[in-house]
Formats: C-alpha cells, structure tokens, sequence
C-alpha cells in the first residue's frame, strides 16, 4: 500500500502502519500541510469580503486534518507498540512534526488572513456554534504567540520543538526503566500473604520469559498487590524501593529533563504575556488561573486535613497494637500493606474476596449494557483480524477490522432509535512491555456533523489500559479499582462518540481540562450502585450476584481513609502547580527540596523519607503540555462529577429520561459553550462545592 499512513479508510490497516513508512509518509503530509497554510495565507488581500469561514478557519482545519490523523497513528503506535525501529522512526519525524505546528500561530501572513476575517462583520451571521470556534481559533493563536514581534516568535517556535523532543524522552525513559526491572522469586514462602490471582499471574510471567519460580515487575497489576498484601517487609521495601527509582536511575535519568521542561515552559509563559505557565495553562479554563486553582485544592484540603491527620495516626496505632509495639512513623513501603489489614479489619472486608466477580469481559459487557440503557445506545462487537506487520498476507478479509494486536477488540456503536452508526473504537485492556503504563482514550477519526459540509460519518476512537490479565484458561479476574479505571476511560469514549458539535476541533473531549474528567468520572459511579453492579457483578464460575453481606462490607468500607485519598490527589495538583507557578523561584538543583517545602501537611511523615514522583509523572512530563499545571482538573471535575450524580440518585441511577439528559447536554456537546453552562443546563443550577466531601462522607 501506497502511503499507508495517509489513507483515509475508517477501518484502518494497521499491519501496513510499519516504521519504514513514516518518514516518507509524515515528509508528504507535512508537505501537504504547509501548502494549505500557505493557501489560507495568500487569501488574505485587504478584502475582507473576499474571507469565508469555510477559505479561512475551515480550510486550514481540513489542510491539517491528514497530517494530524497520520501523526497520530504514529503517535499511538509509539503507546502500544513500541519497538527500536518504530521509536527511532518516530523521534526522527518529532522535531519536524512539532516545528511544524509551532509554525502555524507564529505565521504572520496567515494570522492576518485569521484575525481580519475573525473581526469582520460576517462572523456574526454564522451559527454560534462557528461563532465560538472562530474566537477560540483566535484566542489559540494569540495564547501560542501570534502577536510576538519576529525575534520572539521564532523563539517560541524553538521552545516548542524542544519541548517536544525532552519530554518524549521522558516517557521512553519512564517506560525503559519499568521494563528494565523484574524481581524473580523461586522460594515459595517469600510470597506469604499475597493473593492467590497475584502468585498465579507471577508463575505465568515468568514462564511468559522461560524462567523458573515467579516473576514480579514494576507495571501496577504485578506491583501494587506485592505492596498490599506481601507479608515480607523485604520483598515489599525492593519493589517500592525500584519502582520509586523510576525516573532517578543513571540510564533512565529524568532530573535534568524536567528542570529544562520547567524552564522552557516558564520561558514560553513569559513570552505570551504571562506571569507563569501555570496562568498560560488556566486563563480559558474554568479555574481562570493557576492561583484560583491553587486556592481550589487548598480549600478542599483546609476541611480534610484533620481527618487526614486522624487517619495517619489510626493507622500508626493499628500497626502498633497489632505488632505488640509502640506507635511510630511507618516506612512508606509499609502503609497499603497495614491499611489493607486495617480496612479488613475494621470492616472484614477484603478486596479480593470481589474479584471472582469481576472478570473482564462480563464487567464490559455489564458497562455496554448501562450506556446503552442510559444513554439510548447499541453497542455491537465485531469479529476482528490480527495480521503481523508485513506479513505475506498482503490482502486481508476486506470485511473484518484489523487490529494492532491480537488482544484489542472492536466495537461499534449505534443509536438505538435510528440505528445510525454514531462510531467505532477499540479496547486494549493489559499490559505489554512494548505498551505504556496506566490507562488512557484517545480519538483517531472525528466524524463529520456539519450539514453543509455533507452526510454525517462515524466518529473512531479507542481505550487502554494495563488491567491484570488472565492467568491460564481462567478469564481475567479484576479488582474493584480496575473496573473503576474501565468505566472512567469508557466516560471519556462516550464523550467523543456520542458528541454532535458540528466543528470536529470542539467535538467530544475538545474541552477545557477541568471540564474534561466529568464525563469520565461520572461512570464510576455506577461500579458502586448495587442495581448496576447486578448487571455484571457476577461470579465467573457460579453466575452469582455478589453476595449481600460482601456488598454491604463494601460500600461500608467505601470512604475508608478517603480523607487519604483527597491529599493524596490534592498533593499531586499542588505539586503541579507550585512548580509552575513559582519558576523559577523553584529552580534550584535539590527539586525535592522544594517541592518537600511546598507539600508541609499534605504527605505523612515516614521513617524513610521517600522523594517526590516528579520524575515519574507522566501527566506532567510525556508530553509539551498535557496535564501540566492541569492536575488539579482531577479534583475539580470529581467535584462537578460528585454534584452531577446526585440528580441520578434523585430520579434513578438507571433512568433513562436522566441519562439521555446527560447525554444530551453533556456528552454530545463536546466544547460548543461554556462548560459552566453546560454543567448548568444538565443541573438547572451552578455546581455545589461541597458535594465531593459529602460523598465521600468528609462533612456532612
């Protein structure tokens, strides 16, 4: 295939997708590209009557659109499938592809054919809808350096390039240092304490790599149940030990990368105007700035903090008297083992008494069944192909979707009333070592809902995530926070696939960061609820629902340390916006030092001091912005979520006359207003900052 990267099909051929091909298919998009820049720029002739919506603002979206589509298939290739070939083909078309839209708000010629259209009369007499995309599409140029003199456009077209090149660097290293480490184990009793799912995934690793015993590695399904359940405090302090090295390590080291990150997004803050890039980040946010977000965390945390203070001390007791021993700091690697003995014993409650209940495929087809319920939806699995890259076989079954590896599914999704197909996606839900941690959406074809643009298309998308996976002949069997992670990630889906905003860049998550969880956020709700949780909740061997009493002992011991979990993610956003916002008052060589100084009362005091994961975060640091200065969107959408959910509890967390609400006025208008409207219209009132702490029964 000609240009495999550049075709347009909706199903896309991912064996062609081969690392030899990007460089010459990402040289012809860029070359693409710049010739439809070049063409909305000459448009400009002093006539403003000569400008359109559709020869200005539209036709440099579809002149971008085949660069931004093949760039990321490359980019999610580089996620799910990294190897040295497809990583050395992908860093070499990096700088190129970032210099590139760095370029595009820098361009003098073409920001004058943008801005004397965007002020002209004839943006009034577009729907508002455009109306707000054009000054959005002003609002981008000016926020990434449009009215800089020539000097300093063309340093900020250097930041951002370089920006893009360090902080790829920072993700391969976070993924080559959690690869790099593996812990095998041929004594039995060593692993004391562990569940039985934990000790059998760890037998099946390491005969995964041809070794004898068990094998343990850094990636979350084999690490977090060492740190819960290990009764050997010495297997316990290695893993927390290398996994806390992530980041630090000699080969894999990210201290450097991350001062330079800092300072070049400082840099690029004060070029555009502003005081720091944490106000860059905020000013079109709902938080409006990085202080008012600041001020959010520190006034959720003022009315948490001294549950959380109780909860650490309670903790340190419960270790004490357990042990026969007086109260003292734990060690860091200390505190989910005793938690989860404290929790069980508080509440007789253990965690893995839930996951026989939980295997994958019932819990996603049970999520399938709620939306299409709530939200009007079919949702219909595809029979798919797994061709090897390169592979002889040079046509495949024209009428089965390729993945890109054996695992993924494929799914289309439907309305259920007119049976349009709205869209497709994909699932891949464990981990691999060519694959990067944690759990994430992204979309990769926006469907078309502009009538005077044509018929209306399909939106594609995709979710992952590095669930545990099955062991043996037995499904995989998942705790309750993973069926969390599933739904989440599912909430962002929605908002992509259901969305009907007729400008594809203001479609599904094309949302102000702190509006962009509550979709997401929302749908875990339903994982708590015992009416939904029948849906799917059901043992793999038996059929049965979860017993009555192990329900009751669940959601009983729901807000056990909540108080905790606030901080903790109150801790990470202030974090982010501290280093932010103070640099470079915080450019000094010890970053642990201060961000030590900036978290006094939101980390517990250990024996051993542990040290900031500021160079493993990926939020902050994979990519030029991402997350950055944006954690705090987490807590804040929980806030909105928390608020949102209460009208399903009032009129039915399955009601349908809500769910369509939500669906209408949330998921399927993406960024066509304001986010506080939107919130608004689906509430009939502004969000109460309180509900988050009333669920998870903080205040009263």
């Amino acid at each position: 295939m000609k240009h495999p990267f550049l075709q347009k099909e909706f199903e896309i051929r991912w064996s062609s997708l081969t690392p030899d091909q990007i460089e010459t298919d990402i040289t012809q998009a860029l070359h693409d590209a710049q010739a439809a820049v070049d063409a909305v720029a000459a448009r400009n002739t002093g006539n403003a009557e000569t400008l359109t919506y559709a020869n200005t603002i539209a036709a440099l979206d579809d002149g971008l659109e085949t660069l931004n589509h093949a760039w990321g298939l490359v980019s999610h290739l580089d996620s799910v499938n990294n190897s040295p070939e497809l990583r050395e083909a992908h860093n070499a078309m990096l700088p190129k592809v970032s210099e590139f839209f760095a370029s595009i708000p820098l361009n003098e010629t073409l920001w004058k054919t943008l801005k004397t259209f965007g002020e002209s009369t004839a943006v009034s007499k577009l729907s508002t809808t455009k109306q707000r995309y054009v000054h959005e599409t002003l609002a981008d140029f000016r926020e990434q350096g449009a009215d800089l003199s020539t000097e300093k456009k063309a340093r900020a077209g250097e930041i951002q390039s370089k920006l893009a090149e360090l902080t790829q660097k920072y993700s391969e290293h976070c993924l080559d240092a959690t690869n790099a480490w593996e812990k095998i184990i041929t004594d039995a009793a060593e692993l004391a304490g562990l569940p039985e799912s934990a000790i059998a995934a760890a037998k099946q690793n390491a005969e995964q790599k041809e070794q004898n015993g068990w094998r343990f590695t850094l990636q979350a399904p084999s690490l977090i149940p060492v740190l819960t359940y290990a009764d050997n405090d010495a297997l316990r302090q290695e893993l927390w030990q290398a996994y806390a090295t992530i980041g630090r390590c000699a080969q894999y080291n990210n201290q450097e990368l991350v001062r330079e990150i800092l300072e070049l997004r400082h840099e690029f803050a004060l070029l555009v105007g502003q005081a720091n890039f944490a106000d860059h980040v905020t000013e079109r946010r709902m938080a409006a700035s990085g202080s008012a977000a600041l001020k959010f965390g520190e006034a959720i945390f003022a009315k948490v903090q001294r549950q959380f203070t109780d909860e650490l001390n309670a903790l340190r007791q419960y270790k004490a008297t357990a042990t026969g021993q007086s109260s003292e700091l734990l060690e860091p690697w200390e505190t989910s083992y005793w938690a989860e003995k404290q929790r069980k014993a508080n509440y007789d409650f253990d965690e893995e008494a839930l996951r026989p209940y939980f295997p994958i495929d019932r819990v996603i087809s049970g999520m399938f069944d709620i939306a299409q319920q709530l939200f009007g939806l079919r949702i219909e699995a595809r029979e798919t192909q797994f061709v090897a890259p390169a592979s002889s076989l040079s046509s495949p079954p024209a009428s089965l979707p390729e993945v890109w590896h054996p695992e993924v599914k494929f799914y289309d999704l439907f309305d259920a009333a007119s049976n349009e197909h709205l869209g497709s996606f994909y699932a891949d839900w464990h981990p691999r070592e060519a694959k990067r941690g944690g759990a994430w959406m992204n979309y990769l074809i926006t469907g078309n809902r502009d009538a005077s643009n044509g018929a209306r298309t399909p939106h594609l998308g995709l979710i992952c995530g590095n669930m545990t996976p099955p062991v043996g002949d037995q499904p995989a069997l998942l705790n309750h926070r993973e069926v969390e992670t599933i739904f989440h990630e599912f909430g962002h889906l929605l908002h992509h696939l259901c969305g009907e905003v007729e400008v594809k860049s203001l479609n599904g998550v094309n949302v102000p960061w702190d509006f962009v969880e509550l979709p997401s956020q929302i749908m875990e709700n339903w994982c708590w609820d015992r009416d939904s949780l029948d849906l799917f909740a059901r043992h793999h061997e038996t059929g049965e629902t979860i017993p009555e009493d192990l329900f009751n002992k669940m959601l009983a011991a729901r807000n056990y340390m909540k108080a905790s979990a606030n901080v903790r993610q109150l801790s990470f956003g202030k974090m982010d916006l501290e280093l932010h916002i103070n640099w470079p008052r915080s450019n000094e060589k010890d970053l642990d030092a201060f961000i030590k100084q900036q978290l006094q009362g939101y980390t517990a005091d250990y024996k051993t001091e542990p040290k900031s994961n500021v160079f493993n975060f990926s939020h902050l640091f994979s990519s030029p912005t991402g997350y950055a200065a944006g954690y705090y969107s987490y807590k804040w959408a929980e806030v909105l979520d928390a608020d949102a959910f209460t009208r399903f509890q009032q009129e039915g967390i399955l009601n349908v006359n809500t769910g369509r609400s939500f669906r209408s006025e949330i998921l399927a208008k993406g960024n066509s207003a304001d986010p506080a409207l939107l919130f608004k219209n689906f509430m009939g009132r502004a969000p109460d900052p309180d509900a988050l702490l009333r669920r998870d029964g903080l205040i009263d």
